[in-house]
């Protein structure tokens, strides 16, 4: 089963995504808050593996409380929920570590498609759709680590198209390799820079001025 905890100001959005999660035979809602500082206290009670966190919210909004949630041992995954497709709190967000963000309006089998997602160890949002939000909000960029000097120059390639959110396949046909390759470089890439998955190599690559 994917615990999972919901956390909104909204106790109607609340009770509608709780009556479609527990829908699910593989799923089951653990907890719900409406506000950061409860969302602290229900996820360390009920150690959930996934946790829905609305942005904006009263007390302590959902940034503030999804930074102390990532620095626990063995953090669940958190998917964001925002109404704006290009928010720059989506994207801090990200930078700390959220596995993605999803709209609040999105439709019902993205949502739970989504939860399965992150509870699989993958973002819910494509690397294109990150690329094109940190275009937006893009900080000062900072120097480049040592671990980058680490790839090879196939890697370097592959990192590259990877950072413009091109997929496995794209990248396949761009350079004659198949995909079982490309996935290959892809994993070898996020090891050597210490990176979970494809959406924190594109906030790798554009806080590091390499997108």
């Amino acid at each position: 089963m994917i615990r999972v905890v919901l956390v909104d100001d909204q106790a109607l959005f609340r009770a509608g995504v709780r009556m479609l999660v527990s829908s699910q035979p593989d799923m089951d809602v653990v907890g719900e808050a409406g506000d950061g500082s409860e969302a602290l206290e229900v996820i360390g009670r009920t150690r959930p593996d996934v946790v829905l966190m609305d942005i904006r919210m009263p007390v302590m909004d959902g940034l503030t409380a999804t930074a102390q949630v990532l620095t626990q041992p063995e953090p669940p995954r958190i998917v964001m929920l925002t109404t704006f497709d290009l928010d720059e709190a989506a994207a801090r967000a990200i930078q700390q570590g959220a596995s993605g963000f999803l709209l609040k309006d999105a439709d019902p089998e993205f949502l739970l498609a989504a939860i399965r997602t992150v509870d699989s160890g993958s973002s819910v949002i494509a690397a294109s759709a990150t690329r094109e939000l940190f275009a937006h909000f893009t900080a000062e960029t900072k120097p480049v680590p040592g671990e980058y000097a680490d790839l090879t120059d196939r890697e370097r390639e592959i990192f590259a198209l990877a950072a413009r959110g091109l997929s496995n396949s794209e990248i396949a046909a761009r350079e004659y390799l198949s995909e079982a390759t490309v996935k290959t470089h892809i994993s070898r890439i996020l090891n050597k820079l210490r990176l979970r998955d494809r959406v924190q190599l594109v906030v790798f690559a554009f806080e590091h001025g390499l997108a």
